[in-house]
């Protein structure tokens, strides 16, 4: 479990404030789990964001009348924290019975307390149901490799050694899969996910790739650690041109979190997925 983790709301009994209370964010240090993998602030081989994506976004309107809408955050990859899942919900939550003019007044506030939780500055976009909904819901790109005929068995750590790649052969392309798995640290929860894997370098084996994903299945990490342990593995082993790996997760509590990290900047698609 991440040292700071356990002192969160994660996990334990919390009281539901309706009204605005920022200190209900709970910010957790990325540098431990940046040390495991080998990685300080000064060396980060990616750059990329988080996106969070809020479906039960409320505020009241000053004559009373509440608003539903959906948010949507980028926190940059290399800020000092992460915002605990559940604090965020509370923190959204506390909203609900807060009064805002209007949606720029809120944008306002967000974005000042998500960047103090964060670290560094976060983007927010409030967007109404029917700008969502007109975006439709999206594909991933690519070859999906969940069909291929493999013989698994290791569940309970990511197992790097299953990767293996064709040296010689020089190739560009995207496979994904939406057989990602993890458990969350501190509840043991399920995170259910699909992940991209975008690459310009020696040809990835797809059957080995496909057994090393399903390997985190019973692995216990947050979302954005386990994207960046299979951006490491990845890397380490091809030394590609150009990688970028991104994973879309299920939404728990009305939120769902999509990290990508990349080689290089992107301007990443955040339409959901049929299972977002």
């Amino acid at each position: 479990m991440h040292p700071a983790a356990e002192h969160s709301p994660l996990g334990k009994s919390s009281e539901y404030i309706a009204t605005y209370t920022p200190s209900l964010l709970f910010p957790i240090p990325r540098a431990p789990k940046w040390a495991e993998l080998g990685l300080s602030a000064e060396t980060l081989p990616y750059q990329g964001m988080d996106f969070w994506n809020c479906f039960e976004l409320s505020w009241l309107l000053p004559s009373g009348k509440p608003v539903v809408a959906i948010g949507e955050f980028t926190i940059p990859a290399d800020s000092p924290n992460i915002i605990e899942s559940k604090s965020f919900k509370l923190y959204l939550n506390s909203l609900n019975q807060t009064v805002f003019a209007e949606s720029a007044e809120l944008v306002a506030v967000l974005q000042k307390d998500l960047s103090a939780a964060a670290g560094k500055a976060v983007g927010v976009r409030v967007r109404s149901l029917d700008e969502v909904a007109a975006e439709g819901v999206a594909a991933l790109p690519g070859i999906c490799i969940d069909e291929l005929d493999v013989r698994i068995s290791n569940y309970e750590e990511p197992q790097p050694g299953l990767l293996r790649c064709e040296s010689g052969r020089v190739i560009e392309e995207s496979l994904h899969s939406h057989l990602l798995k993890s458990n969350c640290p501190v509840t043991g929860q399920p995170d259910w996910g699909s992940v991209v894997v975008q690459y310009r370098g020696a040809a990835l084996d797809r059957a080995g790739l496909l057994a090393y994903l399903v390997s985190f299945r019973q692995h216990a990490d947050f979302h954005e650690q386990c994207v960046e342990r299979i951006f490491l593995d990845l890397q380490r082993l091809l030394k590609p041109e150009h990688l970028t790996v991104y994973a879309r997760y299920v939404r728990r509590g009305g939120l769902d979190i999509n990290p990508y990290r990349s080689t290089a900047a992107i301007q990443p698609d955040n339409r959901r997925l049929v299972r977002q």
